[in-house]
């Protein structure tokens, strides 16, 4: 079986094109690992990984539905991708705009945290769901989940703005660190998504682990957290 990258999407979460492949000259079908994308009206969407819909009522007019799921089902590596394609939803997901923010939509998600996935326009706007990009000062509430194999757990809520400056203190002096293992030889880490909203549609939303001993998360490259951001962990 031929093995073909088409899409990817790499940690800093743009699309790149790879040509890296496996052959096994017994089967001759492709398999295509997809970039989490939508098509509609002639414009791609790409997935934000780092951003949430902040709240459904920022949700606007329906757009369209999904017509046909490519990931499982498209072995052409020369395969166009079409209006009303998606790499991972299923036909008949809702595509909704989203108030005041043209390049953005959103799908219909029940896996995704406030119950949509948001996707941005390729080419009309940059990147900007970076932890680099919160604006800090505006951040007005944190919430924090874990993550579990069927669900995400609430596991915290912080609207005190003294607990919010000192959390997102915690975030702001992890330290970077490439050479970082986690201890994964008893479980697997714990894993969190951290939610920083502001008044914003998009609320920010990262990774975060814990090995049993070590907090760390991904700002960009791995980087470890202070053990102090274990007291706004409460199961």
């Amino acid at each position: 079986m031929k093995r073909i990258k088409l899409f990817m999407m790499s940690f800093i979460l743009l699309p790149v094109l790879l040509v890296s492949c496996r052959f096994m000259p017994s089967e001759g079908q492709s398999i295509i690992d997809w970039i989490d994308f939508v098509k509609l009206d002639g414009v791609e969407y790409y997935g934000i990984q780092t951003g949430i819909i902040a709240d459904e009522k920022f949700i606007d007019g329906k757009l369209g539905e999904v017509k046909f799921k490519v990931a499982d089902h498209v072995t052409n590596p020369r395969y166009k991708i079409k209006d009303g394609d998606a790499a991972f939803h299923e036909k008949g997901t809702e595509i909704y705009s989203i108030k005041d923010n043209p390049e953005l939509i959103a799908l219909k998600d029940k896996t995704s945290i406030n119950g949509y996935r948001v996707y941005y326009a390729k080419g009309t706007t940059d990147y900007k769901w970076y932890f680099k990009d919160v604006p800090i000062d505006k951040v007005n509430l944190i919430k924090i989940y874990q993550s579990q194999t069927t669900n995400k757990k609430k596991i915290s809520s912080i609207i005190d703005k003294d607990k919010i400056n000192y959390f997102l203190t915690i975030l702001k002096n992890s330290k970077e660190d490439s050479n970082f293992q986690p201890n994964v030889t008893t479980a697997d880490p714990t894993h969190y998504e951290i939610i920083l909203y502001t008044d914003d549609p998009i609320a920010y939303k990262y990774d975060m682990e814990f090995d049993g001993t070590n907090y760390y998360w991904y700002p960009w490259d791995l980087s470890v957290l202070s053990d102090e951001i274990g007291e706004y962990i409460s199961n």
